[in-house]
């Protein structure tokens, strides 16, 4: 990287934040371009914030605010409340791993998983009743129990006597909504996890985890090509693939930053923007399971979270009467990709390190105590909605399976003590 721009730069350029020294590295040099979105502006934010509140909140007019009602004025001081929350975690928010677009981003990420946090928790204190009238409040069109769907009522491929089309049964699950989000969820899983056998472990796994609690959710009753046909060999096989394909391409780039003003013409300055929202490095995660037992537990606990989260987003709409094409499921989502990014790369960091004494990343807890939450309200909430039993096939099907795991780490790690002893004889 060229430096010279540094050279230049007075003693006071060199007085900066930690956030700015990502600035340099990425660009080598001071970029007065862009220099202004890395400067501290904490003083000004909150005049203008101060501002903001005064002027909603009718703190000088308080006369203008008494004829609101109180349910209005609740959720008017809630969101004021969520906001200057968000607004304190952008500016003041510990700095993450992630520094592109901007460590500031990645800080109000933060916040917004300390903000559904901290509402999961209010929410694991209410009634299952008193739950559902809560998420009205969220969105009008809630509230209302859900029509039980099941994809699994007519398994035929062919159906001769359908008016529509002899091949009805398979249209209406290729073109169900779920389709799009199984390839987009499988494609941006890749980007994050860069690991194959690792993908398709969580693939198989969570097919595994819908033939578990199809006794449960009407919504993994699937007809068998739909489970292997369909999601595994069709629309996860094409997101992991598309993934891969994504991880190599930048796996395999050059990663030399100029800074804008030293772009020759207007679409280099253009080009050189847009790449601010690409990763300033490509970071090769090397997850290495079979490195010992310690090792494979902890790969596997990351599948097991994984898989966890996915199986929340059903048991959730289920309980709480949230359809599929709702905006807030949509809304969760996108939240957690944007927890999951920064996680990976904080777990894989954790695992990576050397040190006797580890700590892992505020994401990695944030991530870890969420889905413990989610779980807890479906457990909560489920009680008493599934009277169906788990089939005794399944329960001595994950015995077995939990068995022979404990059996063979135990006999791995003796084989690891046997190894360590002769070499120390």
């Amino acid at each position: 990287m060229d430096f010279n721009g540094m050279k230049k730069a007075s003693k006071r350029d060199f007085i900066i934040q930690k956030d700015d020294i990502q600035f340099i590295s990425d660009f080598g040099e001071l970029d007065p371009w862009t220099a202004w979105a890395y400067k501290p502006r904490t003083i000004s934010l909150l005049l203008f914030g101060s501002c903001v509140i005064i002027w909603s909140s009718g703190a000088f007019d308080p006369e203008s605010m008494t004829s609101n009602a109180l349910v209005t004025s609740v959720k008017r001081g809630v969101c004021a409340m969520i906001a200057v929350f968000l607004a304190y975690s952008l500016l003041q928010a510990p700095p993450t791993v992630l520094t592109r677009p901007h460590p500031a981003i990645w800080r109000l990420v933060h916040g917004m998983a300390v903000v559904y946090l901290v509402a999961l928790t209010f929410l694991l204190f209410q009634n299952r009743d008193d739950a559902r009238r809560f998420m009205k409040f969220l969105h009008p069109d809630l509230g209302i129990e859900l029509p039980e769907r099941s994809y699994g009522t007519d398994c035929r491929i062919y159906v001769p006597d359908n008016p529509k089309s002899r091949f009805n049964n398979v249209y209406e699950t290729l073109f169900d909504e779920f389709v799009l989000a199984h390839i987009f969820g499988w494609w941006g899983k890749a980007i994050m996890i860069r690991n194959q056998s690792l993908l398709w472990v969580l693939s198989i796994g969570f097919e595994l985890m819908e033939l578990t609690f199809r006794h449960m959710l009407p919504n993994f009753n699937e007809c068998w090509w739909d489970s292997i046909i369909l999601d595994i060999l069709a629309c996860n096989w094409f997101g992991i693939w598309a993934g891969m394909h994504t991880v190599r391409y930048f796996d395999g780039r050059t990663y030399e930053w100029v800074g804008i003003n030293r772009q020759p013409n207007i679409i280099g300055k253009v080009k050189r923007t847009l790449e601010q929202f690409t990763p300033a490095h490509w970071d090769k995660d090397e997850w290495h399971p079979m490195l010992g037992p310690l090792r494979f537990v902890q790969v596997l606990s990351l599948c097991v979270v994984f898989m966890t989260v996915e199986l929340n987003t059903f048991f959730l709409k289920f309980c709480l009467w949230i359809p599929p094409r709702n905006p807030l499921v949509v809304y969760r989502l996108i939240l957690w990709w944007l927890i999951a990014i920064p996680t990976i790369r904080e777990y894989n960091n954790y695992l990576q390190d050397r040190k006797p004494v580890k700590k892992v990343g505020v994401f990695c807890w944030l991530s870890l105590a969420i889905c413990i939450l989610e779980l807890l309200i479906c457990i909560k909430f489920g009680h008493g909605l599934f009277p169906q039993p788990m089939p005794p096939w399944l329960i001595i099907f994950w015995s077995s399976v939990g068995f022979a795991l404990l059996i063979f780490l135990l006999f791995w790690t003796c084989q690891i003590h046997k190894s360590m002893q002769r070499k120390k004889q």
